[in-house]
């Protein structure tokens, strides 16, 4: 059974980091590129990050410098930094693989507010 949870996320001040984590199970997370999405309360999802199964990274203009996307092949994890955070930032996030190994239901992925 395919499984990404998602972990990591909550109240950080502007400025601050945080970092997620995706944890799966399920399939050869090694195999996939695997991305980052967000969603926040009435705008469209939007892809964050990817990261290629060789580890060439990829990264939307917003967080370009700010966020770092990286893999632990072996813990079948996949990791999101983000540094300094804005309240633009603050989303649901959400992981997954490209293309999408999961199906409609993302479930809630894990919440990132920033707010001082």
């Amino acid at each position: 059974q395919v499984q990404l949870v998602e972990s990591g996320g909550g109240l950080v001040q502007p400025g601050g980091s945080l970092t997620l984590s995706c944890a799966t199970s399920g399939f050869d997370i090694s195999a996939w590129t695997m991305a980052w999405y967000r969603q926040a309360p009435g705008k469209q999802r939007e892809l964050v990050a990817f990261i290629f199964d060789n580890g060439s990274t990829n990264y939307a203009d917003s967080v370009q410098g700010r966020f770092t996307v990286y893999r632990d092949n072996v813990k079948k994890t996949l990791y999101l930094q983000m540094n300094y955070l804005t309240p633009e930032d603050a989303a649901a996030y959400y992981c997954n693989t490209i293309p999408s190994i999961r199906g409609d239901d993302w479930g809630q992925g894990t919440q990132v507010t920033v707010s001082s």
